[in-house]
């Protein structure tokens, strides 16, 4: 089962990394394109490209935050469905009024909509997890290391590792927290 785990952790955390990525970088790209624009087109010469290439680089770093949300959230479709180690993650169709065989329906196709409900416990776990984490990390920092500063390690990157291995422990979690969630055999 943890074979399971790993490849399922491993293929939501490339998922969110290429995503993010990408999206920051479409975000910067746009941001730097209509402010160039804006400005009137310039002639490119060396202190107009140090000027995009800084303008680029600061809108890089604001968006990849906004993206990691957007990754975050589009990377919860794509747990589902896919086999790993012969074991998959389904969703439960939401049925109130049927017959027991019909209750214990999957969902097919998932789209973003099926999962608000699923994405808003898993979100709040990875919330609980983070942080509790990151107080973990800053007890043993205070104890073992020479740092005395509260968080004078810590920046986004730290942040961005931690959600990364939070989110392995979430996906071992969250089958128990969110019932209509099943991992089945393949």
């Amino acid at each position: 089962m943890q074979k399971f785990y790993f490849e399922l952790w491993l293929a939501w955390a490339l998922r969110v990394i290429f995503c993010s990525l990408v999206l920051a970088v479409f975000f910067a790209l746009l941001t730097t394109a209509v402010l160039y624009l804006k400005q009137g087109m310039v002639s490119l010469n060396a202190e107009v490209q140090a000027a995009l290439f800084d303008l680029f680089s600061f809108w890089f770093f604001l968006s990849l935050n906004i993206a990691v949300l957007i990754a975050l959230f589009r990377s919860v479709k794509y747990l589902f469905n896919h086999p790993h180690a012969g074991y998959m993650l389904r969703l439960k169709k939401c049925s109130k009024d049927k017959s027991e065989e019909e209750k214990e329906a999957y969902i097919e196709f998932i789209g973003y909509g099926d999962l608000i409900k699923v994405w808003r416990k898993w979100f709040m776990l990875l919330i609980w997890i983070v942080g509790s984490l990151m107080i973990l990390a800053l007890v043993i920092t205070y104890l073992f290391t020479p740092y005395k500063a509260l968080f004078d390690w810590f920046n986004v990157y730290v942040l961005y590792a931690f959600i990364l291995a939070g989110g392995y422990l979430s996906f071992i979690f969250m089958p128990a927290r969110c019932k209509s969630m099943r991992i089945v055999k393949c």
